[in-house]
């Protein structure tokens, strides 16, 4: 039985399997597609694991049946996502997982880049106790190699102290336990570090300031999520200016590369097509993408080809979950935006929507969990899936090989 492990600086890509089913899909995409790029196939946070009643033992254990049965032998990794806790990392270290991906994001302040003077600084007063790496950066320029110079002015260094500062805490700690876990189980293992939920993008400064902090702790520091800038809403394509992003991620990258090296990681991945060339370019191949909704997207694709009743109830099901499971996601879709499915009687036209469309796809995309979860829906979603093994292998393929496609064409 073969078993995950880590993977270093090899460029990843994280494949989501929320159904337990896409394994054969993502694997047939990857040989045919990938070229050098290494799979994650169990690849699962704790949130989406409650909201499908999964456990990481069944996120693992798919996983190795499927690469099993192919007579898979190329390393491939496990990524436990958005860990917040100990018993996150005990729970997945337990089923396997190699690769934490710590999310510290309970512990940033996001109103931060919004603070005048004033209040930055009695903010500031109430960590400054929490922060004792303040003075390595106060009024000091820092030239990154092929990067950015970045200056280091009291306003920035007390703005990043009071957004990051308890978070850099909560990361290291965290890492610490990641560490004493692993070395328990005489396993190795790596970290990746999320700072990509907040709402504005992470600057040069606290990129710098964040990932230096957790490297002279020695964590085992693998890959960062920046929040670049742009909008990287789930389901569908960023949003923004290329130019800008591209000047943006080739700072980012400077740092990664000087710091660590660290590979630069892009999560909310999915469908970003439009981007992955200049991300896998400035990164240098260093990289990891992370999808997940697009791989479910997918799935009720193959659901519309076999049944299309069951196909019509789920998406009439999810507008109807909609406002309710939109509440923890970063997207623009609105009902009013795509027409009803009573409203299109053509599958083809009604697929197109919900599939091909922004405001269906995300409309489709963050409901999954009350899909998945419903007593007819779930059962009915699954009995396609494994009736029709073929038609998902495909279009899951078929779709995953596009985001390949884009990310080595930045990789010549």
């Amino acid at each position: 039985m073969s078993k995950s492990e880590p993977l270093g600086l090899k460029p990843s890509f994280g494949f989501g399997d929320r159904l337990g089913t896409a394994t054969p899909g993502h694997l047939e995409a990857l040989v045919t597609k990938g070229g050098d790029i290494k799979g994650i196939f169990a690849q699962q946070s704790i949130r989406e694991m409650t909201r499908t009643n999964r456990t990481a033992d069944e996120v693992m254990n798919c996983a190795i049946e499927s690469l099993d049965a192919a007579g898979y032998t190329d390393v491939w990794g496990s990524d436990a996502d958005h860990l917040k806790t100990e018993a996150d990392v005990d729970y997945t270290a337990a089923a396997g997982f190699v690769f934490f991906t710590i999310d510290p994001s309970g512990n940033v302040d996001n109103e931060a880049d919004n603070y005048d003077v004033d209040t930055l600084a009695t903010k500031f007063d109430a960590v400054k106790d929490e922060v004792s790496w303040v003075d390595q950066y106060l009024n000091k320029t820092i030239a990154v190699d092929n990067g950015p110079t970045i200056e280091f002015d009291e306003v920035t260094v007390r703005r990043a102290a009071v957004k990051y500062g308890r978070a850099i805490n909560h990361t290291i700690a965290l890492g610490d336990y990641i560490g004493k876990v692993m070395d328990a189980k005489g396993a190795d293992h790596e970290i990746e570090l999320s700072v990509d939920e907040t709402p504005q993008p992470t600057t040069t400064a606290e990129h710098y300031i964040f990932a230096d902090q957790v490297c002279q702790a020695n964590k085992k520091l693998v890959s960062l999520a920046p929040r670049f800038i742009g909008d990287f809403e789930k389901g569908i394509d960023f949003k923004g200016s290329l130019e800008e992003l591209d000047v943006s991620l080739n700072e980012h990258a400077a740092i990664a590369r000087a710091l660590g090296p660290y590979k630069l990681s892009l999560h909310s991945g999915s469908d970003k097509l439009s981007m992955y060339g200049i991300f896998a370019k400035a990164t240098q191949g260093m990289f990891h993408v992370k999808t997940a909704g697009t791989s479910y997207l997918e799935a009720l694709r193959a659901v519309s080809r076999h049944d299309e009743a069951l196909y019509r109830k789920i998406v009439d099901f999810s507008r109807g979950r909609f406002e309710t499971d939109k509440a923890t996601y970063h997207i623009s879709a609105t009902l009013d935006g795509v027409a009803t499915p009573d409203d299109v009687s053509d599958l083809d036209e009604l697929v197109r929507l919900y599939q091909d469309e922004d405001c269906g796809r995300q409309i489709l995309h963050v409901t999954f969990g009350s899909v998945l979860t419903h007593e007819e829906f779930g059962p009915g979603v699954h009995a396609v899936l494994n009736a029709n093994p073929e038609t998902h292998k495909e279009v899951l393929a078929t779709h995953i090989g596009k985001h390949f496609d884009a990310l080595r064409s930045g990789m010549a």
